[in-house]
């Protein structure tokens, strides 16, 4: 079985940063794009930054310059580095992937259960 989980989120303040990460677990054959997305409250979730397994990366105007996406293809994991966050960074980020199990040799979406990130004083 196929798993996605984040980890690194929290509160901070505003200008601070944080790191998120999200590792990939199972019977993985292969992993193409992966991604970062968030949903604030009341709002409907949107693309952070995407990586490609080609390292292809595009990022959302509101963090281009502040959000930085990259991964580690051995350990199957991906990362957001974000900084100089705001108050409008709060939300709850997911991790989403196209894996390939070993069990169906298709890719198929998965999503992470989230990890909240609130930028407060």
């Amino acid at each position: 079985q196929v798993q996605l989980v984040e980890s690194g989120g929290g509160l901070v303040q505003p200008g601070g940063s944080l790191r998120l990460s999200c590792a990939a677990s199972g019977s993985i054959f292969d992993i193409n794009d992966m991604a970062w997305y968030r949903q604030a409250p009341g709002k409907q979730r949107e693309l952070v930054a995407r990586i490609t397994h080609g390292d292809n990366i595009n990022y959302a105007d509101s963090v281009k310059g502040r959000f930085t996406i990259s991964r580690d293809n051995a350990k199957k994991t991906v990362y957001l580095q974000m900084n100089t966050l705001k108050p409008e960074d709060t939300a709850v980020y997911y991790c989403n992937a196209d894996i390939m199990s070993r069990s169906s040799f298709r890719f198929v979406g998965y999503w992470g259960r989230g990890t909240q990130v609130t930028v407060s004083s």
